[in-house]
């Protein structure tokens, strides 16, 4: 599947691509929200799971009124536990870790984080996780997924349209990287995509990719371990990967792993 081969469908707030894999449809929200949220739907036989939620109230709006609630057969909530006014009768499945992350750690902090930063607009209500679940294969609306715990949470393979979730990739942008272990640990795991072969890589924050984006992310990762070695201080950290990939968004992640790797 070409990650460009979409239709789009505007929404009230954000907008819809959607994937025809034939069997299964892809459905990718993306939400226009202040911190560039996207939203999976997978759809089969009229039945939608929903990856992952909306944490703005209008955007909560706009994708209700793009699917009823009733035919929803579960949300899987991952590494965004915010957003819990939204389908609230739908089951909700989450492993053990990502229900810590999301109500009482590093996830919990960054929803009272953003709910300081965005007022009432911020649904800074945690999911109310229904069904626990462990590593290994599930089936929810008649779709198999596939659970890798991770360090926060856990990420998702949907065999069926051969694609992957995972929280951030983002070819064309900065990330999260705590430091040079978490460095290589992301390396292997796009280096463990690519070699897998997926036509798409979903991400939280990023429209679908594929795996010349992974390679491209591979690279990135690669440099930045590479300037850190040469670098004393974030600052110059910061500068001299900036000059490096000087058209790159998300300098705000790229602060924080300044931080991360001269703390």
């Amino acid at each position: 599947m070409n990650k460009n081969d979409f239709k789009t469908v505007k929404l009230d707030k954000g907008e819809m691509h959607v994937y025809d894999f034939g069997g299964v449809k892809l459905h990718a929200y993306k939400t226009d929200d202040p911190i560039n949220d996207e939203v999976f739907l997978l759809e089969k036989k009229g039945k939608f799971v929903i990856i992952e939620s909306p944490c703005f109230f209008d955007n909560n709006a706009a994708l209700e009124k793009y699917v009823d609630e009733s035919a929803v057969a579960g949300m899987l909530i991952s590494y965004h536990a915010a957003g819990g006014n939204f389908m609230k009768s739908v089951r909700k499945y989450a492993t053990q870790n990502a229900r810590d992350y999301g109500e009482n750690g590093g996830g919990n902090a960054l929803i009272t984080n953003f709910s300081a930063a965005f007022g009432s607009a911020f649904d800074s209500c945690v999911h109310k996780i229904t069904d626990t679940i462990t590593e290994g294969k599930i089936t929810a609306g008649g779709i198999d997924f596939v659970i890798t715990q991770t360090r926060e949470a856990f990420d998702i393979a949907i065999p069926e349209i051969n694609a992957v979730y995972t929280h951030m990739l983002g070819h064309d942008c900065h990330s999260i990287v705590a430091g040079e272990t978490h460095a290589d640990s992301m390396i292997s795991q796009l280096e463990s995509y690519v070699s897998k072969g997926y036509s798409l890589i979903l991400t939280s924050h990023y429209t679908p990719e594929d795996l010349k984006d992974a390679q491209t992310k591979i690279n990135y990762l690669k440099e930045l371990k590479a300037v850190a070695k040469e670098c004393a201080s974030a600052e110059q950290f910061k500068a001299a990967v900036k000059k490096r990939f000087p058209d790159y968004g998300g300098e705000n992640y790229l602060d924080m792993t300044a931080g991360m790797f001269f703390a």
